[in-house]
């Protein structure tokens, strides 16, 4: 099973949906980090040519 960007976006949200909901202090963190693998992934197939 081969994980592309698409599906790799909602398994980070849900990741941090969950951690969210166990740790509510980490929120500024996980937070901080969802938005720079979203950034990363999304900027990914414009650095791979």
């Amino acid at each position: 099973m081969t994980i592309s960007v698409v599906m790799l976006q909602p398994l980070i949200a849900l990741l941090a949906g969950v951690l969210i909901l166990i740790m509510p202090r980490l929120l500024n963190i996980i937070v901080a980090l969802y938005l720079i693998l979203v950034g990363i992934s999304g900027l990914w197939p414009h650095f791979i040519h």
